[in-house]
Order: C-alpha cells, then structure tokens, then sequence
C-alpha cells in the first residue's frame, strides 16, 4: 500500500500511520531474490507449463519425471510443494462400469496370464476389454488391445454396437499394424464377444493363443480396465459428445496423439509406449 501510494503521500507520514518503520520499507523496496527464491520461481514456471502440457493429468511424480528428463533437477517433494502454492491438482479417477456379459455357450480357455501383466518382448502377451462411451447420439463402445510390454495401444475399435465383429477389428489392426508374435497370447473376460465361436475361428486362423480371467473378477484384467478408467478420467469425464463421430475423433486423437506417444508411464520408468516400443526395437537389433 504504501508503495502504492507514494506519489500521493508523504512516506514518512504514511509509515508513521501503519505503524511501519521507514528502514522496513526501504528494505522491502530494495529487495534482491535470492538464489533460492530463483530457482522456486524459474521451477514454478517450468511446473505450470508440464501441467498444462499434461491436459492437467500429471501429479507430481510424474512432473517430476518429466522435468528431470528434460534436464530440470528437482524432487517430488518439491514439485509436490509448488503444485500446492501453485494450485495445480491432476484430474482424478472415477468408479466406472463394467461391460462383461457372459456367453450362452462360452469357448472354453485357460488363464495363461495369472495376473501377471508384463512381457519379456512387445507382440508376446496382449490384453484387450470393451467399455462403452455415451454420446448425443446414444452409446459407442471401444475395444482396444494392449501390449504389456509397452502398455501401448496397439489396436482399437469403435462402433455403435457390441457384437464380436468389434473386438476382432480391434485385435486385426494390432495385426496388420505388426504388434502380433507368433504364438502370441491375448487376454481378456469372459464376455459373450470373446467367448464366442467367431472369436476362437478368429485367434486360431491367425495364430493366437486365447487367455480367460474369472467371471466377475476384474483383477485378472487390470491392466485392460486400467487404461479404461485412465481414457475416461483423462479425456472422456472432462467433455461431452454430440455425436458418435466427435466421440470416435477423441478417442483417437487420446490414444494416438497423447497415450502412446506423450503420456509417461511409472510401469515403464517414466517412458512412453512408443519410447518402450523403441527401446525394445533397438535392443533386439543390437543383439541380432
């Protein structure tokens, strides 16, 4: 205040009014920031534009992350500190529905998985799960298909129904897309869809090995309902959808655009798929 108005007033009067001694303002008015009050400052900055550059999903771990791999050195305590100050809070999860539905007559399968979500190389072990997207125009529902080597979307699929057709275009573009070993394994529920007779013809002409979980158990599928509860707490809760098409055009910009390629994992040491894809590319050529 007193700053503020000193070309109005005297500043001996008006320190003598507030009961401010005169070597207290002067102090103030001549301040210099500190070493340590740069950096707070500098980090700050560099903090608010990672949030934002997150669309406001990263905490502070994986901000921190993020910074020390772009050469900014910093802790989680910190970062978590100058979130606070800064007021900056990642988006958070919300219970969601399941969309199993059991077959009449179910192929039978074995768990090859036994929750145990990870994979020596990509291509090898993939998980897949259906959930559902309401729209202006009624629902959409998603499969997808994961590499747990990579935790990257390799395939996926949108429709207005939930037919098996659905699950089997998702599994064809991880296939034509090249992320299908032989002998691959592919894990999911116990729904109708890939229970069903078209879905074994589908697995057994291309040369995968189908994987069941528990009926009604959702852990033997976390890692599929994982990434689910992550789409919609990260993109579809933040926004609503006219129509099939802006929900589909979404999907594909969260997946292809920000989940595969920007988002940091902690599975995977605060990489992103692709980066994980890469890594494994270039191991397996470096060794061949």
């Amino acid at each position: 205040m007193i700053d503020a108005e000193k070309a109005n007033y005297p500043i001996a009067f008006m320190c003598r009014l507030l009961r401010v001694p005169r070597s207290s303002f002067y102090a103030w008015t001549n301040r210099v920031e500190t070493p340590t009050q740069a950096r707070r400052r500098a980090l700050a900055a560099a903090i608010t534009t990672e949030f934002k550059a997150s669309r406001q999903t990263s905490g502070c771990r994986r901000i921190t992350a993020a910074l020390n791999r772009a050469g900014i050195e910093c802790s989680v305590g910190l970062v978590a500190d100058l979130m606070r100050e800064l007021g900056l809070a990642a988006v958070q999860p919300r219970a969601y529905k399941r969309t199993t539905v059991p077959g009449r007559e179910p192929v039978a399968a074995p768990d090859l998985i036994d929750r145990d979500f990870t994979a020596d190389g990509p291509g090898q072990r993939l998980v897949g799960d259906i959930t559902y997207l309401r729209t202006g125009e009624g629902w959409l529902y998603l499969a997808t298909v994961i590499d747990l080597a990579t935790r990257m979307v390799v395939g996926w699929q949108t429709a207005a129904h939930m037919r098996t057709t659905l699950v089997t275009d998702a599994l064809q573009m991880a296939i034509v897309g090249g992320h299908v070993a032989d002998d691959a394994i592919f894990h999911s529920d116990r729904g109708t869809q890939y229970t069903s007779a078209e879905f074994e013809a589908f697995t057994a002409k291309n040369g995968i090995r189908r994987s069941r979980g528990r009926t009604g158990v959702c852990w033997d599928n976390a890692a599929a309902e994982s990434f689910f509860a992550t789409l919609k707490n990260e993109m579809y809760y933040r926004q609503t959808f006219d129509t099939r098409a802006r929900a589909r055009f979404a999907v594909a910009e969260y997946i292809e655009v920000f989940y595969n390629r920007r988002r940091l994992h902690s599975t995977l040491g605060y990489r992103t798929p692709f980066e994980a894809l890469t890594d494994h590319r270039a191991a397996a050529t470096a060794t061949a």
